[in-house]
């Protein structure tokens, strides 16, 4: 079929749509939700046999669906209606959800069901996490199975008889204000401040004061026990201590990590839009943090008995696993949105040099649940524009540089087998920081953007020109690097890119690639394998110095940083605060190829 998606962003849940839908062989184009005049000249040049829209903010124009088939995904159980499905469902600490696939029609969200799918909610997960993962994944089954009975002659399909979970109501639940959201320190326990920041991850954040400052709270963790105790007496709503981006504050109950936040820049308390940039809490309040004590962890730390979790946290963590002369090293860096400062790369560069003392055979770079990586940290150099004597292109340096070290420590560790093991997508730098591993490994829900274009043709580093050639050859590379697409796991297989796709999600990732780790650390051939390694290293190095890729990288970037070509910059800051889109880019909206060219 003749496939539209038409989209508020091109975000993940899109990204993996698109992907699967162009594997079963459908023709599949997008256009980003810009204005009604656009989608409908959209429909008219494509005739498309149906509309798909994965995420949009407003209403599909009478104009398309009264003569196109369009089915919108609502992340909600049927008869859910309104834009804040799972603000409301994680405020309401909903146990079951689903995904519905429903027909556009005059009324918002109340079109026929053409399917949809259940899931149950993880406990503690966040708006962002949950959409990443289990909505994504239940959006791909509903729309799967709505696409299955699609007939391009028939306009309506229907209804599926609901079976299992029941509406919750079938009245229109309005846009979850920020008056709801507010937390009373003096009242809201631990599990009602985080269910509150949880419910607005991502956007619109939870409006509240740092030190007098109205700001948005993002990226709430538990706190210990143990990070409390030392501060018995303190009063609820109060800064304890810091640690990484966050600071620690007291709750009526216990204490939360506040990782992110961002300033309202003197928008009023009543504003539901978020402005200026979501940066560390540790950042913005650089100076008030700073009188606080540090509340440090060691990097190996008692925990759970899964990889990924810890009852301590932080940003960094490290396990070890299996016998001795069969270890697995499990190193996890959980970086807000996978993003990597210049502070978190040298302190993940500073990880892997400790990890070197450690006896083990096989390192597994875990990355975060969310993310494994998505490269430099655009909105902490947008920030830098803010700083006297600083500027973006000097902080980009400074990004890309440090991101180079972390690249260098994998690619030089030569006495064990290192594994990059994907939980969730990674994009730009962070797939280049991946193939530094001997071993790349994911799952079926992950999506992969191995290229760096989209954000103002920037050139790239992790030395990408020595990695990624060395795994899929010269010519292949390029053609990867032009096309500014994303990538599934199962096709990114097929292309060399990953080595091995396996589970169907994050859920049972984690735990398959610890066996998988501990047999290759258990492997009778270890020790040949590490010294063909050792071998071919010492052989890329003669014939071309990792120094000189590094080199020859860098020069390309400080054009893109320092050059007369803003390209960069502007892509940048246009990220960074969400400005709203004037076109959709060309190698998405493969449509637009087809209009007859003009002539003078």
């Amino acid at each position: 079929m003749r496939i539209l998606l038409l989209t508020h962003s091109f975000n993940s849940l899109t990204q993996r749509l698109f992907g699967l839908l162009r594997q079963r062989g459908h023709t599949v184009s997008v256009e980003l939700d810009i204005a009604d005049s656009v989608t409908e000249e959209a429909v008219a040049v494509f005739k498309p046999d149906v509309v798909l829209a994965p995420f949009l903010k407003r209403r599909i124009p009478e104009s398309v669906w009264a003569r196109t088939v369009c089915l919108v995904v609502h992340p909600g159980i049927p008869g859910d209606r309104g834009p804040s499905a799972l603000d409301w469902m994680l405020m309401r600490s909903d146990t079951q959800w689903g995904v519905t696939v429903l027909q556009a029609s005059a009324e918002l969200d109340a079109g026929a069901v053409w399917a949809w799918q259940p899931f149950a909610v993880r406990p503690g997960c966040t708006k962002s996490s949950v959409y990443r993962r289990e909505v994504t994944q239940a959006a791909v089954v509903a729309v799967l199975r709505a696409l299955q009975g699609f007939s391009p002659d028939t306009m309506a399909a229907e209804n599926i008889k609901q079976i299992g979970l029941q509406p919750l109501s079938d009245k229109w639940m309005p846009l979850l204000k920020q008056e709801l959201r507010r937390i009373d320190w003096q009242m809201d326990d631990t599990a009602m401040v985080l269910r509150k920041i949880a419910a607005a991850d991502g956007f619109p954040g939870v409006l509240d004061a740092l030190w007098g400052q109205p700001c948005r709270l993002f990226d709430a963790h538990p706190a210990s026990a143990a990070a409390l105790q030392p501060f018995a007496a303190s009063t609820p709503g109060e800064p304890l201590a810091r640690r990484g981006p966050a600071l620690l504050r007291r709750t009526v109950d216990g204490a939360v990590w506040i990782g992110h936040v961002r300033l309202d820049d003197g928008l009023p308390a009543q504003a539901d839009g978020a402005q200026g940039l979501k940066l560390a809490a540790t950042r913005v309040f650089a100076a008030q943090a700073a009188a606080l004590p540090e509340s440090s962890v060691p990097l190996m730390r008692a925990g759970a008995a899964q990889p990924a979790e810890s009852d301590e946290w932080d940003e960094l963590g490290y396990r070890e696993f299996g016998p001795a002369g069969a270890c697995v090293g499990w190193l996890s860096f959980d970086f807000h949105n996978g993003a990597m400062s210049t502070r978190q790369c040298e302190r993940l560069r500073d990880a892997l040099q400790w990890v070197r003392s450690r006896a083990t055979q096989v390192l597994v770079l875990a990355g975060g649940a969310e993310f494994f990586s998505n490269g430099i940290h655009l909105h902490d150099i947008e920030a830098a524009q803010r700083v006297p004597g600083d500027s973006a292109a000097d902080a980009s340096l400074r990004n890309i540089t440090a991101m180079d070290d972390v690249a260098l420590e994998v690619l030089t560790l030569t006495d064990r087998i290192t594994v990059a093991a994907l939980h969730g997508n990674a994009g730009a730098g962070g797939v280049f920081l991946a193939l530094t591993a001997d071993q790349v490994w994911a799952h079926e829900g992950v999506v992969l953007n191995p290229h760096y274009k989209n954000m103002g043709n920037l050139y790239g580093s992790e030395y990408w020109t020595y990695s990624l050639p060395r795994r899929i050859g010269e010519a292949p590379a390029r053609a990867l690097m032009q096309g500014r697409l994303p990538l599934l796991a199962t096709d990114a297989v097929a292309a060399g890119v990953v080595d091995a796709c396996f589970a169907a999600d994050a859920s049972s990732f984690g735990q398959q690639a610890l066996v998988r780790a501990l047999a290759l650390a258990s492997d009778p051939g270890l020790a040949q394998r590490l010294q063909a390694k050792q071998a071919r290293r010492a052989q890329d190095e003669a014939l071309k110095p990792l120094a000189q890729y590094r080199a020859e990288e860098l020069l390309r970037m400080n054009r893109n940083f320092y050059g007369f070509d803003p390209s960069y910059h502007v892509a940048r800051h246009h990220f960074v605060y969400r400005k709203p889109h004037a076109w959709t880019p060309r190698h998405l909206a493969v449509h637009r190829e087809l209009q007859p060219k003009e002539h003078p």
